[in-house]
């Protein structure tokens, strides 16, 4: 028999030595009934109150004999002693020294736990509360049967507000009845421990979070305060989980166990209390720290639940993103900061997740550099990559962690922005040399942030230092978005164009209240943000006139503030450099102009546009265009595409008709002439497209 059967079988020895101990003093409390103290033997007992019920209740109440510990359960208590020193675990006993119960406490919790271990208590309680439907025991019958009744005051405090009930250890019912009648009940999950069953309480399952090994922080000091006594600790993470993992190898420090708990599913605040007492029991029952996150759902739903927790008299962790609020508690929590993790600790927990499948030449933490993800989510972005090779059927790369890691997006940001999953890379920009090389410094920027502010710690450690903004201006259609969409796939990042129709309102304050919920959805997201005419909300502040001119500073004002604290990328563009704000310029992390195509490059936009699969005519001129026609890339794109049009419900081939007649019609959208000395030859074309 293993060491783990014997001290289980131990335990549950003891459990029922314990409980059969309550076989004498339920006895005694028959023998009394029978006695007459409480009626006479009667078949229909329970069902009517005779006449002399009536006379001997009238007398008053009849002697009460106390229960006390007798020699049977001083010999149960003594085997209990020999097997803890032989190392069994006696969960009776680690039960109530978690949950710091007297020997009364324990003799309430026996008898209100007996008819879920023994059915014969079920009849037997019937017969002594004289009712034969009431089968567990009530207030006074385990009052009377665990020896309390010389205290009264005290009895009642015990039921009403003692770690039995505060535990939730003990259920009180039937609230509508005289004290001494309700009905006492011990949770199935308290049962399920006692007997030896460590399975969680369902009302926990769906929010149980896992716990990763820690890489961040310095989990031996943390363990150093919880032993010293602390209770309450609150870990502020800039990663989703960091806390989690750092809270669980603290408590492994003093040889707890932990137990943990995601609330951010949470839908509603009719569960919280229910939650948050069961997970606080749960802890206790498995000898374990309790960690619960993130603290900003838990104060948004139901502060006293929140209140709860952190004053619990247990080693309670909470974690979250925001600074601490001294309103959610009385206690004084321990403060903790977790910074990202360095490039060793992520690339450790890529190793962890993935094994001996990732490859060894593979740099996983350079290829998620970007990212900022908590041990829990590289697992989930771990699995995720080894589906997308494995789709494929190939060994795992770069592209497949960067995919995985994108997957762990929440879908928040969505519903305030348009989220564009890059699709073209550096050969589809078609730019100035210098205009390009200032895009690809910002995503090696972006790549080398970790380098930078954590191994040669150049970063101060406050928020923002991480953070970059840069400021993408020229006229329409010069490659801006292409650029912005180009950078964020060159990081392995997703796009988010911010819809300006979602944030500007015509009420006072409500635009601050868009731009904070973009800014907290992107802190969570790992993606660009691109704010396209971003003058429109980004303008310069103006000499205050009226209370318009007030709140449009304001607006602009609380802009510059948080951008300040961002950690994220966020690209500005804007056709009007001028009439971005100059406070703005120390901000910019930089600023890059995309001017209007020359010759050259209008020659390379006109190939480019049409995709080598585009049928083209022996004739086309691309030559005469590029110089001919001062087009943007925007506008080239457009021309292509209308010309493909035409051509296919024409001959099937792209020649100067199509591109003459397509490029006529942009011009005239764009309000511009078609004069002959553009189109030269090819002016009568034009003649032909504007008769058509």
């Amino acid at each position: 028999m293993t060491t783990a059967i014997r001290a289980a079988n131990a335990s549950l020895r003891h459990l029922r030595a314990r409980v059969g101990a309550l076989d004498e003093h339920v006895r005694g409390a028959v023998e009394r009934r029978r006695a007459g103290i409480h009626g006479p033997d009667d078949p229909f007992r329970g069902l009517y109150v005779s006449e002399d019920d009536v006379d001997r209740l009238l007398a008053g109440p009849g002697e009460q004999l106390t229960a006390v510990a007798d020699d049977e359960v001083r010999a149960i208590e003594a085997e209990a002693d020999a097997a803890e020193v032989g190392g069994s675990d006696l969960r009776l006993r680690r039960l109530a020294a978690s949950f710091e119960l007297d020997a009364v406490d324990v003799e309430l919790l026996l008898v209100a736990l007996a008819p879920d271990l023994d059915a014969r208590f079920e009849r037997l309680y019937g017969y002594l509360h004289d009712d034969v439907s009431r089968r567990r025991a009530s207030i006074g019958l385990a009052i009377e049967l665990a020896g309390a009744m010389l205290d009264p005051a005290g009895a009642r405090h015990r039921v009403l507000a003692g770690p039995l009930v505060t535990g939730g250890l003990l259920v009180v019912e039937d609230g509508d009845r005289p004290f001494l009648t309700r009905s006492l009940r011990v949770p199935d999950r308290v049962a399920m421990h006692l007997l030896g069953d460590d399975t969680a309480d369902p009302a926990l399952v769906p929010f149980l979070a896992p716990v990763h090994p820690s890489h961040s922080g310095d989990p031996v000091a943390l363990g150093r305060v919880l032993g010293g006594g602390a209770t309450l600790v609150y870990v502020r993470e800039r990663s989703s989980s960091t806390g989690r993992a750092f809270a669980g190898a603290a408590f492994a420090q003093i040889g707890l166990g932990t137990v943990a708990l995601d609330l951010a599913p949470l839908d509603g605040a009719d569960a919280v209390a229910a939650v948050t007492h069961a997970a606080l029991r749960e802890a206790r029952l498995r000898d374990a720290g309790l960690v619960v996150g993130p603290v900003e759902r838990l104060a948004e739903l139901d502060r006293s639940a929140l209140r709860h927790l952190a004053e619990a008299t247990w080693p309670v962790v909470l974690t979250g993103a925001k600074s601490w609020d001294p309103g959610w508690s009385r206690s004084i929590p321990l403060v903790v900061e977790i910074d990202r993790a360095e490039h060793d600790a992520r690339a450790q927990m890529w190793r962890d997740a993935l094994g001996d499948r990732l490859p060894k030449k593979l740099d996983a933490a350079a290829a998620t550099a970007p990212f900022r993800l908590g041990p829990e989510q590289v697992e989930r972005a771990a699995r995720a990559a080894l589906l997308s090779a494995a789709l494929d059927d190939r060994p795992l790369d770069a592209g497949d962690l960067q995919a995985g890691a994108r997957s762990q997006n929440a879908a928040g940001l969505e519903r305030l922005a348009r989220r564009i999953r890059p699709r073209v890379g550096w050969d589809d920009l078609i730019l100035p040399q210098r205009t390009t090389r200032h895009v690809r410094e910002i995503a090696e920027r972006a790549a080398q942030r970790g380098r930078v502010l954590e191994e040669w710690r150049m970063g101060s450690g406050r928020a923002g230092d991480a953070g970059i903004v840069a400021l993408f201006s020229g006229e329409s259609g010069t490659g801006k978005t292409m650029a912005a969409e180009v950078l964020a796939g060159a990081l392995g990042l997703d796009l988010y164009t911010i819809d300006l129709a979602t944030v500007v309102d015509k009420y006072i304050g409500e635009t601050e209240k868009n731009l904070d919920r973009i800014f907290a959805e992107a802190d969570d997201v790992n993606a660009v943000l691109f704010f396209d005419e971003a003058d429109a909300i980004f303008g310069k502040r103006s000499e205050v006139k009226d209370a318009h001119d007030r709140y449009a500073n304001v607006e602009t004002a609380y802009l510059l503030q948080r951008l300040e604290t961002f950690d994220g990328i966020a690209i500005l563009a804007t056709n009007l450099k001028a009439n971005i704000d100059e406070a703005f310029a120390r901000r910019l992390d930089a600023v890059v102009d995309f001017p209007m195509p020359d010759v050259e490059h209008r020659r390379m936009l006109w190939d480019h546009c049409l995709r080598p699969g585009v049928p083209r005519a022996s004739k086309l001129d691309l030559d005469f265009c590029a110089v001919a026609f001062e087009l943007s890339g925007g506008n080239i794109k457009n021309v292509a595409f209308a010309a493909s049009y035409l051509a296919a419900a024409g001959d099937g081939r792209v020649g100067m008709p199509e591109l003459i007649r397509a490029t006529a019609r942009e011009y005239r959208k764009l309000g511009r002439l078609c004069t002959p000395s553009e189109f030269d030859r090819y002016y009568d074309l034009v003649s032909e497209s504007t008769s058509a």
